[in-house]
C-alpha cells in the first residue's frame, strides 16, 4: 500500500479523530490558564512549552493531511479553515504583531471541523445566510421607520434616549432585547406621553416576537435541510456499495455457470485415456 494512502487511512480512523479532539481541548485549557496571572507565575515556562508542543502537533497533522490528499486538500473549505488557523499561529507575535498572539485561541475552533455534529450545525447556519440576510434587511427597515418616528415623537422630551436617529435606534434595540424596557424606558416616557404604549408595544411585537422568530425558523429549516442532505448522501453511498456488490455477485454467478458448463465435458472423458 502506498505511503500516502496509509497516512490518509490513519488520519481518518476514529482513534486519530479522538486524539485530535483531545489535543484541541487540552490546548484550549492551556490557553485559558495563560490568562490567569497566578498560573503564569507558577507554570509560565510549562504553559509556553505545551503551547509550542501543541502547535507542532497541529502543524505535523496539517502537513500529513496535505501530503495524504495532495492538491485536493485545498479544495475543501474546512481544510482551508484548518490551514489558516494553524498558519496564523506561526506568524510573529512580537512588536506590531503582538495582537496576533491572541489569535492562537482560534485553534479551539478546529473542534468545528473535527466533531461532525458541530460541523453540521455550522453548515446549517451557513446555508441560512441568504434567508437571514433578507430578515436582516426587513429588520433594518423596521428599525429605521420606528427610529425616525421615535425621534420625532419623543426626542424633545427625552434627548438622552431619542435625541437623534442613532440614539433612537440604540434605545429601540435595547427595547427589542427586552432589557429594562418597561421600567427603564417606556414607563418614564408614558409619564409625559400616556399613549406611548401604542408605539412601543407594536414595535416589540413586530421585532421580538415576529422577526426574531423568523430567524429561528430559517435556521431550523436550514439545519433540517443539511441533515436531509447528509441522509441522502449516505443513502446514495449505500446504493453505490450495493450496486457494486450486485455486480460482483453477477460476475461470480457468470463465472460459476461457465465452469459448470465446462465440467460435463471433462467428466465424459475416460480417466484412463491418454491426454
Amino acid at each position: 500500500m502506498p505511503l500516502r494512502e496509509t497516512i490518509r487511512r490513519i488520519l481518518e480512523t476514529e482513534a486519530a479523530e479522538k486524539a485530535i479532539v483531545a489535543i484541541i481541548v487540552a490546548n484550549a485549557i492551556v490557553l485559558g490558564l495563560e490568562t490567569y496571572p497566578s498560573a503564569q507565575a507558577r507554570l509560565g515556562p510549562l504553559l509556553v512549552a505545551l503551547d509550542h508542543i501543541f502547535l507542532g502537533f497541529f502543524t505535523i497533522e496539517i502537513v500529513a493531511r496535505i501530503y495524504a490528499h495532495g492538491p485536493h486538500f485545498f479544495r475543501g473549505a474546512w481544510n482551508l479553515f484548518d490551514f489558516a488557523v494553524v498558519a496564523i499561529a506561526w506568524l510573529p507575535a512580537t512588536g506590531p504583531f503582538s495582537v496576533l498572539r491572541a489569535l492562537r485561541v482560534l485553534r479551539v475552533l478546529r473542534l468545528i471541523t473535527t466533531v461532525p455534529s458541530i460541523r453540521r450545525v455550522v453548515n446549517g447556519l451557513l446555508q441560512a445566510i441568504p434567508g437571514v440576510g433578507s430578515i436582516m434587511l426587513l429588520l433594518f427597515l423596521v428599525f429605521y421607520v420606528f427610529s425616525v418616528m421615535a425621534t420625532m415623537l419623543y426626542g424633545a422630551d427625552f434627548p438622552e434616549w431619542f435625541g437623534s436617529l442613532e440614539r433612537s435606534a440604540y434605545t429601540l434595540f435595547q427595547i427589542m432585547t427586552l432589557e429594562s424596557w418597561s421600567m427603564g424606558i417606556v414607563r418614564p416616557v408614558m409619564e409625559k406621553h400616556p399613549y406611548a404604549w401604542a408605539f412601543f408595544v407594536p414595535f416589540i411585537l413586530v421585532t421580538s416576537f415576529t422577526v426574531l422568530n423568523l430567524f429561528i425558523g430559517i435556521i431550523v429549516n436550514a439545519m433540517q435541510a443539511e441533515h436531509e442532505a447528509e441522509l441522502r448522501a449516505e443513502h446514495e453511498e449505500r446504493s453505490r456499495e450495493i450496486h457494486m456488490l450486485l455486480e460482483e455477485i453477477h460476475a461470480l454467478r457468470t463465472e460459476v455457470r461457465r465452469l459448470a458448463a465446462c465440467r460435463p465435458e471433462t467428466a465424459d472423458r475416460d480417466p484412463d485415456a491418454p491426454a
